[in-house]
């Protein structure tokens, strides 16, 4: 017998009570060969290629979750940055780049598009500006498109002036979507090292070194992390973390084996296996909880940061013992108004945002998910995201910033997002300016650990 009745006793509770599943399969597109001197040869041929790729992505997935009985939330495109794509045609409106993606989102029924990207760390061509200055337009008259764009590397440095003109444009496409809360805001990521592979909205795209088509996939298990940590109450850190290391090990072969058999009947490649716990506003799915389970009152009190890095690290651990296909992100999210934990931190006030930027130097992404007051500057947005780069920069991962500041919404008031996106109070930020530093533009070169090679 491959597996004791106790063992499948465990998956179906991981299912039934713990809220475990695969959170997204994701279809990676490359649209390099998409290019063209003609703005609608060029939509035509993405049209085609992703609709001819992709056809068969939701069926696969469904029939997946049927005869394994593993739940599947999401299935999602990524695709190359689409500024790399747009370029050639020379048109300063990118914004029919996106209704593109978001009519074959439409067609073919996933949840998410991902791509509409610049990679602008050491500088930005003209196309890449383009795209930056289209993208309020186009997320304010798309549904499933998502954006992002790379502004700093640890090889390169930080791009200040795509910092600037970031906080500039997370402003705009609050202003354009302000009768839906700036839910325009909540479908644009600000990266530095983004990874090629990162199957996770809203931050997903194709990067240029990946093959034509392949196949992703995001693991999120907090619920069954969280009952594993209930088992070891009181136990010493280290065989606390030693469970969760072998729960994530159970976790990522699940994965493994989704992923495999999504890309084999798809007759595309399967690439990562990203297993980051991405949390959800359902009660027993929040990454605050377990961090409050391993004995801490309320999530961002002292010893937050210290609970969150063995958990993150513990994630991985376990995970590439499990799968030679890790990579994406893997860890965990911190997303406020996706987390119920810590919707109900913001609330009671343990955690604010300069301890959320603390907990990002040991986590998985970043500042994700958070709503700002609407008067905030556009300044100010900017300086939140140097810091946030300059962590990932200096540190040789991978963060980003996700920030909604709302119209007409000042620090205390609810918004909400609806869905996975979920609702939160909006928090509080610093009122000191930082337009003078903003403002000089240029670089903040790499840290000298960057020459390593």
């Amino acid at each position: 017998m491959i597996f004791s009745p106790s063992e499948i006793q465990e998956t179906v509770n991981m299912f039934m009570r713990q809220k475990l599943d695969v959170r997204c399969i994701t279809m990676g597109i490359s649209l390099r060969d998409c290019a063209a001197s003609d703005g609608k040869v060029s939509r035509q041929r993405i049209y085609d290629k992703i609709m001819r790729l992709a056809g068969n992505l939701v069926k696969t997935g469904q029939d997946i979750e049927k005869e394994f009985g593993v739940p599947i939330i999401n299935k999602r495109i990524s695709v190359t940055p689409i500024s790399l794509v747009a370029e050639p045609s020379g048109e300063k409106d990118v914004s029919p780049w996106a209704e593109t993606l978001d009519k074959c989102a439409k067609e073919l029924g996933v949840n998410f598009i991902g791509g509409f990207s610049a990679l602008v760390q050491k500088g930005m061509t003209p196309g890449d500006l383009n795209l930056i200055n289209s993208i309020p337009k186009a997320l304010a008259t798309t549904d499933f498109v998502c954006s992002s764009v790379n502004v700093g590397s640890s090889k390169s440095g930080i791009n200040m002036n795509a910092v600037k003109l970031m906080g500039e444009k997370i402003k705009e496409a609050a202003e354009l979507t302000k009768d839906r809360d700036a839910m325009g805001c909540a479908k644009l990521v600000v990266f530095c090292n983004a990874p090629d592979d990162n199957p996770f909205m809203a931050g997903a795209f194709h990067g240029p070194g990946e093959g034509d088509c392949v196949i992703n996939v995001g693991v999120s298990g907090p619920g069954v992390i969280l009952a594993a940590a209930r088992e070891y109450k009181g136990q010493p850190i280290d065989v606390l973390a030693d469970g969760i290391k072998k729960m994530a090990f159970k976790i990522t072969r699940m994965g493994q084996l989704v992923g495999s058999e999504a890309a084999r009947r798809l007759g595309v490649d399967f690439g990562i296996l990203d297993l980051s716990l991405a949390p959800t506003p359902a009660v027993g799915d929040s990454v605050a909880r377990i961090i409050e389970e391993f004995g801490i009152e309320g999530a961002g009190a002292p010893g937050t940061t210290a609970a969150l890095a063995m958990l993150t690290d513990m994630v991985k651990k376990g995970g590439v013992m499990a799968s030679t296909s890790v990579g994406g992100l893997s860890g965990a999210f911190i997303p406020v108004s996706e987390d119920e934990g810590m919707i109900n931190a913001v609330k009671q006030g343990s955690i604010n945002l300069e301890k959320l930027e603390a907990m990002t130097c040991v986590c998985s992404v970043g500042l994700d998910m958070i709503g700002i007051p609407g008067d905030t500057s556009a300044t100010t947005i900017s300086g939140i995201i140097a810091d946030e780069m300059a962590i990932g920069m200096v540190n040789n991962k991978t963060t980003a910033v996700r920030l909604i500041p709302v119209p007409g919404k000042k620090a205390g008031d609810w918004v909400e997002f609806g869905g996975l996106l979920g609702g939160c109070p909006i928090m509080n930020v610093s009122k000191f300016s930082c337009a003078d530093f903003i403002n000089r533009g240029g670089r903040i070169p790499a840290a000298i650990h960057s020459f390593r090679n």
